[in-house]
């Protein structure tokens, strides 16, 4: 008698964003080997009513309770749950689920990641800041509860799956593959009249907006060396960055006799999402595959970390450690929605981080509600920072070697 096995039940957080919608994408794809628990979205009811829907999820969250109404009109009849605000979001995320996608952008996400850890849960994770804020608090707590975190950014997950853990002390270096973005070759005099609508046509990817400024700033690089050094048993000098325009090669692990292991894959994030909902198996997807018999090139560069200084400031938090990469954070997504609106220009991301960096010092964080002050903080100053020269703040950069300074 052949045996059947049930489907693995899967809660996504950030359900309408670029990573859930491919999430329910490979989902739909993969027949009866996946059913969807509970859909958690920021402020897009009809959109999560929608896919609710579609997959049949048991429960509907939207964060913003004053969207409860629309949410609760557009499910009516079909008998998904209903629910609203912060709490029922880490409600959600506690519900009984073989795994959770975790790919609300932002801190937002670390609350009910974190809840979702403490249930034991397998948590894949599309969300950098929640390692970036409390790395070392949402390990403890893998420990401490028996999770697993499973990277979904391609960088991760590519080193996730050539990354040999019974050889860790092996491992020469981690080396994470950049695009380099859409401002990869601008000066940094141009770089300082770009528009929002250039920083988010990134030219391989398609992102969210928020992701897509990080990666023309290259601060999203700058997040993943910190993740990096969470999810993978290495030091802080042992994680590289180089441009690879080309976004082929995800990254790569170095190590100690001179071999160089590396995942190539066409610039399509269902690779990854599939990784990791389908881990320790593989599920056939049909993404578009390598040609390497066309003209396939791989390139590679140094990061110019002159007209790319989010690097280096990356690089201090992780050196640092403690609050400061919480700080890094709060004041880059205060710093990268002031530009999505206007108010400052590209150049004053990093100078907002830097100032808020230089501005603010705190002890190591404990606990998530000391994590939640720290973070608080840091997007206050930022914000600061930016209101209090709204109609002027713009960097004037002298010299290629000249630091944006707020």
């Amino acid at each position: 008698m052949a045996l059947t096995t049930a489907p693995k039940r899967v809660t996504i957080l950030g359900a309408t964003g670029s990573v859930g919608t491919q999430t329910l994408d490979v989902i739909a794809r993969s027949g009866s080997r996946f059913a969807v628990e509970a859909l958690v979205a920021g402020r897009d009811a009809e959109k999560l009513a929608h896919a609710a829907r579609r997959c049949g999820a048991k429960l509907a969250v939207i964060a913003d309770p004053g969207g409860y109404g629309r949410l609760k009109a557009a499910l009516a009849g079909s008998g998904i749950e209903a629910a609203a605000g912060p709490e029922a979001v880490v409600d959600a995320a506690r519900r009984p689920a073989d795994m959770l996608m975790a790919a609300v952008v932002g801190a937002a996400g670390l609350a009910p990641t974190l809840a979702a850890i403490e249930q034991g849960r397998v948590v894949a994770l599309a969300n950098k800041e929640t390692l970036v804020c409390a790395g070392h608090l949402v390990t403890a707590a893998c420990t401490r509860h028996g999770a697993l975190l499973i990277p979904v950014d391609s960088e991760h997950s590519a080193i996730f799956q050539v990354f040999d853990p019974a050889q860790a002390d092996r491992v020469e270096k981690l080396v994470l593959t950049a695009s380099g973005g859409p401002f990869r070759t601008r000066s940094l005099a141009e770089m300082a009249s770009m528009t929002p609508a250039q920083a988010v046509a990134h030219p391989n990817w398609s992102m969210g907006a928020k992701i897509s400024v990080d990666s023309a700033s290259l601060m999203n690089k700058g997040l993943e060396m910190i993740e990096a050094f969470h999810l993978f048993p290495v030091k802080a000098e042992q994680i590289d960055v180089v441009v690879h325009p080309q976004s082929v090669i995800h990254s790569m692990v170095v190590y100690v006799d001179g071999s160089v292991l590396a995942q190539l894959g066409t610039a399509d994030m269902r690779t990854p999402i599939a990784v990791a909902l389908a881990w320790p198996d593989r599920i056939a997807l049909d993404t578009p595959r390598l040609n390497f018999t066309s003209d396939l090139r791989l390139t590679f560069e140094p990061v110019d970390t002159q007209r790319f200084r989010s690097i280096c400031l990356a690089r201090r938090a992780l050196l640092q450690g403690g609050a400061v990469p919480t700080l890094l954070n709060a004041a880059n997504e205060i710093a990268v929605a002031a530009f999505l609106a206007g108010r400052i220009g590209f150049l004053d991301i990093v100078a907002t981080v830097e100032a808020t960096l230089d501005g603010l010092d705190f002890a190591p964080p404990q606990t998530l509600a000391d994590v939640e002050a720290i973070d608080g903080a840091g997007r206050r100053h930022a914000e600061k920072l930016i209101a209090r020269r709204a109609t002027s703040y713009r960097v004037t950069m002298t010299s290629p070697s000249s630091a944006p300074s707020a």
